[in-house]
């Protein structure tokens, strides 16, 4: 085959060595023939993320971009991808630096302060050094708080679509996840299975379950389908609680809206486009949200993804700011906030600055 081979001259490469790319025509048979010859001269596979973990050891990126890599190849949407990117063009990285120089300074002082008393170091003072380690303290923590959000546009929300059969349910499911994912019958009881999916909705990623109908049913089959229905509502942080709007409530709707925690709930009136029955001032007064939809017009998709924004509260989140993506990042940070809190124990205890340098020096190292 012909190819074309691009050579990069260290430190101008991904990796920050010496690099060859050949580039050749499609075909996996002369793909199979190209390994062979550059194994045949020496080359050896790289192992999974070998040149991200390079480039990190080549000192190309820190740490946190190189996490970034994979959070960028498995972002879902568009606000996981704009995390992914922040992270690893260093936007992340200028943050903690920022709080990281912010203790520098003050463990440089202090440790001049203390070792070096012959060369009339300033003392700080006590009240500028609580304002200092107060300030830090409140970034690590909106650092730490971001977190959560952070992971629900990365990962997605555990959602279980709930209520009484012939709902609406189903279809609904197969909306979102633009497929035949749960069987539609004019029929009740038709699903009795959990059916899962991961969907997009507008830019909030949900992992989302289709449940049997809540009622009770004299169906052995039915019956555990039902049962699975209620552990996953237990365990969901999201619910969207079905009702037909053709319909008023009954004693079963009653038993269910008990069931469920309504502050994580969204109750979606379906079937709009039906004469409405149900009292939507009562289901107003029982649920913090409340969201008209046809799920078979596909109407009031748009008012339920800022629902799910809002209380998620991830509606105004800005995703490219710069937030922690994995559990090392945030264990770090916490380790680091409570090394700071320590201080400002100790400074308020009366205790010498030898004390108050341990933790700020600990918080550094984290």
């Amino acid at each position: 085959d012909y190819v074309v081979a691009l050579v990069y001259r260290n430190p101008k490469s991904y990796t920050g060595e010496d690099v060859v790319e050949f580039t050749c025509h499609g075909g996996v048979y002369i793909i199979k023939r190209l390994l062979q010859s550059v194994f045949a001269a020496g080359a050896e596979p790289a192992q999974a993320g070998e040149f991200t973990k390079r480039a990190f050891l080549n000192g190309k990126m820190d740490l946190t971009e190189a996490e970034a890599v994979m959070q960028l190849i498995s972002a879902k949407g568009e606000q996981a991808l704009k995390a992914a990117i922040a992270g690893n063009s260093g936007v992340l990285s200028g943050k903690i630096g920022t709080v990281r120089a912010a203790i520098q300074t003050i463990a440089s002082h202090l440790t001049a302060w203390i070792d070096f008393p012959e060369e009339d170091v300033p003392a700080i003072e006590r009240s500028e050094l609580l304002k200092q380690l107060t300030s830090i303290k409140e970034d690590l923590q909106e650092l730490d708080d971001q977190y959560d959000k952070g992971r629900i546009i990365r990962e997605g929300i555990p959602t279980v679509i709930a209520g009484r059969a012939n709902a609406g349910k189903s279809t609904l499911m197969n909306i979102l996840s633009g497929t035949e994912r749960s069987i539609v019958t004019e029929y009740e009881g038709t699903t009795r299975d959990i059916v899962e999916e991961n969907v997009l909705l507008g830019e909030t990623i949900l992992t989302i379950a289709d449940t049997a109908g809540i009622r009770e049913t004299e169906d052995p089959v039915e019956k555990i389908g039902v049962d699975a229905a209620k552990r996953k509502i237990e365990e969901a942080q999201l619910v969207f609680a079905m009702f037909d709007a053709s319909r008023k409530l009954d004693e079963s709707d009653y038993d269910f809206i008990k069931r469920i925690d309504r502050n994580r709930t969204i109750a979606l009136i379906n079937k709009t486009d039906l004469d409405m029955q149900i009292d939507m001032k009562e289901m107003k007064s029982l649920f913090q949200k409340t969201i008209l939809i046809s799920a078979k017009n596909e109407e009031g998709l748009e008012e339920l993804e800022t629902a799910v924004r809002e209380l998620t509260s991830t509606l105004n989140f800005d995703a490219s700011s710069g937030v922690l993506f994995t559990e090392r990042q945030r264990r770090e940070v916490q380790e680091a906030g409570r090394n700071i809190r320590e201080a400002i124990e100790i400074l308020d205890a009366g205790m010498t600055y030898d004390a108050v340098t341990v933790c700020v020096e600990a918080a550094l190292a984290c």
